[in-house]
């Protein structure tokens, strides 16, 4: 993915989180508004039934008795003259009716001192404290009345709406999760970048002084010195041979360097896998004459693959067989069908994986760590090359262990013919 439609992405997707992150915290400030509108209300209600109450229905009323001095602060005009514990019952009664779960304190007006007369703080809890004080300021042109204080009243809002921050709280989590993940594809990226420059000029630097020895060795191949004699022969055939190897190892570190940054480009057709698999195996065969490959497939089995990449996968597969084996390699190569697709199955007697190292062994670079690895070449290129082309064709890979001995490569096939 190029930087710049990266970065895009990126930032379409930082707004929109903000954005959401915004108008949830918007939401939850209209919530809170509409939980104390609805608070306010039910207290107002529950009051003006405690002054109907008290009156004894004497006493009508013009305006509503009940003032709402400030946000938790409410002032209920009597006309009448009340006694403390009657209205210590009706403040319980209609406030446990109205469902108004938060601790209060009330406190009555005295004509006789002018004075407030502080009555009782009201609390939910089994006790009540006994430190704790109440301000009620006495109010102008009022004889008989009484006033409410809720000193929780936001405490009690915000337990309401517990929901509603919890929910803002995962959405801050979410967008430090996502800027924390942005953050390590970035440098992620950055990594890879830096690896694969390094892979091409490290491969590019390598293949000038490689074809030199290769020019070198074929040339010196070539004199009569070395035809007439055997061991000059043997030794520039291993250097001819040795540099050819290296030179393929190159290419192939080249081509997955390329493939990373721009993808396969993948010409699927139509092949017969019997004749094409048995055109692989005789090649494989004529350069390991210890090599025994079975081939057990139908006449008309078919799949739906680029042939080039096809027979690296091919080529691969059986060459990590060989090499990874100490007695005679026997190669069991067979195909079978069901409802979902086409199953091609590589079932050798090499050496087997450690269960624990098989979830590993299609990542780039990596190399079973065995003393047969250290022994066999390779950069450990040849399965991550493998697993990309098998996921470009939108095919599976899977590896197991034999019960006995050796290993079964399964490629699966959901678009056979």
């Amino acid at each position: 993915m190029k930087i710049k439609k990266l970065n895009i992405i990126i930032t379409l997707g930082f707004i929109a989180i903000i954005g959401i992150l915004i108008a949830q915290l918007m939401w939850t400030r209209q919530a809170y508004n509409l939980e104390d509108k609805k608070f306010n209300q039910k207290v107002n209600i529950a009051l003006m039934e405690v002054a109907e109450k008290l009156s004894e229905g004497k006493t009508s009323y013009t305006e509503n008795p009940v003032q709402n001095i400030a946000n938790d602060y409410y002032v209920v005009n009597i006309n009448n003259e009340f006694h403390p514990i009657v209205l210590e019952y009706y403040l319980k009664t209609e406030f446990t009716r109205f469902q108004i779960n938060t601790d209060y304190a009330y406190a009555l007006y005295n004509c006789h001192s002018d004075k407030m007369v502080y009555g009782k703080f009201m609390t939910t809890h089994q006790e009540s404290p006994s430190n704790k004080v109440i301000n009620f300021p006495k109010h102008k042109n009022l004889t008989y009345y009484f006033s409410i204080r809720f000193p929780d009243k936001t405490t009690y809002l915000i337990s309401s709406l517990r929901f509603w921050y919890l929910l803002t709280f995962a959405l801050i989590i979410i967008l430090l999760v996502y800027v924390y993940s942005i953050y390590t594809i970035i440098q992620q990226k950055k990594f890879s970048e830096l690896q694969r420059d390094f892979i091409n000029n490290m491969t590019h630097e390598f293949k000038t002084p490689l074809s030199s020895i290769l020019l070198a060795s074929e040339a010196l191949n070539k004199q009569d010195l070395v035809q007439e004699n055997s061991k000059l022969q043997t030794y520039t055939s291993i250097i001819i041979n040795q540099s050819h190897k290296l030179n393929n190892h190159i290419e192939k570190i080249l081509n997955i360097a390329k493939n990373d940054a721009s993808g396969l480009l993948l010409k699927p057709q139509k092949i017969l896998l019997l004749p094409f698999i048995q055109e692989i195996a005789d090649t494989i065969q004529h350069k390991n004459a210890d090599l025994s490959i079975e081939i057990d497939i139908e006449n008309t089995t078919s799949i739906m693959a680029d042939e080039f990449h096809f027979t690296n996968i091919i080529y691969n597969i059986l060459d990590n067989s060989i090499k990874y084996c100490e007695t005679k390699p026997v190669i069991k190569i067979s195909t079978y069908k069901d409802s979902k697709g086409l199953y091609l199955k590589f079932k050798d007697n090499g050496l087997g994986i450690p269960a624990k190292n098989i979830p590993h062994i299609f990542e780039k670079f990596y190399r079973v760590p065995t003393k047969r690895s250290e022994e066999v070449n390779g950069f450990g290129l040849g399965l991550f090359y493998v697993k990309k082309v098998v996921q470009q064709h939108l095919w599976k890979i899977s590896v197991e262990n034999n019960e006995y001995k050796g290993i079964t490569t399964t490629l699966f096939s959901p678009f056979s013919i």
